[in-house]
């Protein structure tokens, strides 16, 4: 079994395989293209981030999400020592899970709400996990959220790998989130096809309470009348990690998806679509039976294999101003040390990857800041900021 975002070396399996996976690149690849990007240091001493937004607000501070379940601010080029936000207590980590994502309000700060997604144990039972969505409120002066949480929707895990975890709001107003499909390996429960689950899905609720529910559903959500669940905004996703709109066109979502043990997968989702998990492991068939029509499935606008990576970390379309070769550009990159890469979409429809620079840490996750400028999470606990190469 691959696992879907491995936070260890461990993960990879054999040491002595990994080496040799490498001596074999070495060998017999050609020397990569000259770095077009490179990293400037912002903040370190941070435990396992693995997210990175901005609240709007117009101070300029980076919100670091840390897996054990706190939240750091980071102004100017340190972290501050003091947690905007510790709820490590309520939160179930290590591996895949903890505190994955926060989302501020789009009204925020005049409406200081905030939104994590994270994994606990399940409440009331001895054994297992499920994952949680739930509203706090920052205080006054931004610099520490409150800890009491309301609760908008809880999804069991029937294990403990593949858990999504991404909270993003769109530009309509409504909370965009990622879910895995379940773990173990292969879906066993084949949650993407599935139409009775959240799981392998991206989901798209009001935050407002509704009735007698804590969130609402969009009128115009696809699924409203089924087949899916009503929350259901896309399927057939094996683990979303990351994904993201480009602000310039809001319409536009990226996901990264993470494969199972070949292909790496960036699809430009839209509304219904089926991305195509277990049937499809990117675009190439995994269970799918014989005879089966893939025309009605979301094909990935790139993908990757083995050589070149493990894990994909979705990213951002870049609209900052450092950056002027990567303008319009979509970043992405693998976990593991491997390449950047941008997409471009060429007048065809098709898109053009290429290679813009390199890393030798665990890329967790990418982020934005209010300019448009692009950051890069290192889980190892540094934050960077990427800016345009000297020559390229």
């Amino acid at each position: 079994m691959r696992r879907a975002h491995a936070w260890t070396l461990v993960a990879l399996g054999s040491t002595a395989a990994a080496l040799a996976l490498s001596s074999r690149r070495c060998a017999a690849d050609p020397p990569p293209p000259p770095a077009r990007i490179r990293l400037e240091r912002v903040a370190g001493g941070l435990r396992s981030p693995v997210h990175l937004t901005h609240a709007g607000d117009g101070s300029g501070r980076l919100y670091v999400v840390e897996q054990e379940g706190r939240i750091r601010l980071v102004e100017g080029d340190a972290a501050r020592p003091e947690p905007f936000l510790d709820i490590a207590a309520r939160v179930r980590s290590g591996g895949e899970m903890g505190l994955l994502s926060v989302a501020f309000h789009p009204r925020y700060p005049a409406d200081r709400r905030l939104y994590v997604n994270y994994t606990r144990r399940k409440q009331g039972a001895r054994r297992g996990l499920e994952t949680v969505v739930a509203e706090l409120r920052a205080g006054e002066d931004g610099a520490r959220a409150l800890p009491d949480e309301r609760v908008l929707l809880t999804i069991d895990q029937p294990w403990e790998n593949h858990n999504g975890g991404q909270l993003v709001f769109g530009a309509d107003g409504y909370l965009y989130i990622g879910m895995g499909d379940g773990g173990s390996g292969g879906d066993p429960l084949d949650a993407g096809q599935r139409t009775d689950t959240l799981l392998g899905k991206l989901l798209r609720i009001d935050v407002e309470p509704a009735g007698d529910r804590p969130y609402g559903v969009p009128a115009d959500n696809p699924f409203v009348k089924g087949p899916h669940l009503p929350e259901v905004w896309a399927s057939g996703l094996r683990n979303p990690w990351r994904f993201s709109f480009d602000r310039a066109r809001s319409e536009r979502l990226f996901a990264g998806d993470v494969g199972q043990n070949a292909w790496e997968a960036v699809y430009l989702v839209q509304k219904g679509d089926n991305c195509g998990w277990r049937l499809l492991e990117g675009s190439r068939p995994f269970k799918l039976p014989k005879g089966f029509d893939t025309s009605g499935l979301r094909m990935p606008i790139a993908e990757y294999g083995r050589h070149e990576g493990q894990s994909v970390t979705g990213g951002f379309v870049y609209r900052g101003e450092a950056c002027p070769s990567l303008v319009g550009k979509y970043v992405f990159t693998d976990f593991y040390p491997s390449a950047f890469w941008t997409l471009t979409e060429q007048p065809d429809g098709t898109w053009r990857r290429e290679e813009v620079g390199r890393h030798d840490f665990q890329v967790s996750s990418f982020g934005e800041d209010e300019r448009g400028e692009l950051y890069v999470v290192d889980y190892g606990g540094v934050i960077y900021r990427v800016a345009e190469a000297a020559r390229f």
